[in-house]
């Protein structure tokens, strides 16, 4: 059992998907939303290496803290929480993704702005900041970990070494390889829609493994 614990807070398809994974890779979590019954149900369904808690709770007994939530929830959230997120590695899989009359994704900031922009901005100054886990859409993340005969990647994005190094490790421990594609200002390659790291935009939709992402990379940098 890892010493280490990650709070997960909102236990919706991301949150909960991110948990399984990371339970079924030996990390402690402690999970947290809104609606209580839902943590303590996704928490007795992961055994012992899981716990519900209170959102206060969770984020003061843990080491990093996955924000599952929506954008527009965060920019409420995050105020309330900021001194208790002081010195956390902070972990944004947020896309700037809405849904318009007819139920399609339509882009809910300026092409200019990116969604890993808005929460940075509103956490405290010795938060450490990552933008990952929402590089793959929730079904395709769901069911891609470990997957054969190479692992897929998740990209992610930070200025900061703790953070790398603590994301590095629950990306792995999720069933996945890490590949970091910048600091925090590339965070928009990597959300959807319109990011080019991201699942919607590369290899027509499929997950890539580490030498594809690699190539990836390398070409978007000869072209910029």
């Amino acid at each position: 059992m890892s010493k280490s614990t990650t709070a997960i807070i909102g236990v919706g398809n991301i949150g909960g998907t991110v948990a399984r994974h990371l339970v079924g890779g030996g990390e402690g979590v402690v999970v947290a939303s809104r609606d209580a019954a839902g943590a303590q149900k996704l928490a007795d369904e992961l055994g012992p290496l899981a716990r519900a808690a209170s959102v206060e709770d969770a984020i003061g007994s843990a080491d990093a803290v996955v924000l599952a939530l929506w954008l527009d929830q965060l920019r409420e959230f995050l105020p309330q929480q900021k001194s208790r997120l002081e010195g956390k590695v902070v972990i944004d899989p947020t896309n700037p993704i809405g849904f318009d009359a007819n139920g399609q994704i339509i882009r809910t900031l300026p092409d200019d702005q990116s969604s890993g922009s808005i929460v940075a901005s509103l956490l405290p100054a010795s938060a450490h900041y990552v933008k990952a886990f929402g590089t793959l859409s929730a079904d395709t993340l769901a069911g891609a970990a470990n997957h054969e005969p190479q692992r897929a990647v998740l990209f992610y994005a930070t200025d900061d070494g703790a953070s790398a190094a603590t994301v590095e490790r629950l990306i792995r421990a999720a069933g996945f390889d890490p590949l970091e594609i910048g600091g925090a200002s590339s965070a928009g390659r990597i959300e959807a829609p319109g990011g080019d790291l991201h699942q919607f935009a590369l290899n027509d939709g499929q997950v890539v493994d580490l030498d594809q992402a690699r190539a990836a990379l390398a070409g978007a940098a000869r072209s910029a």
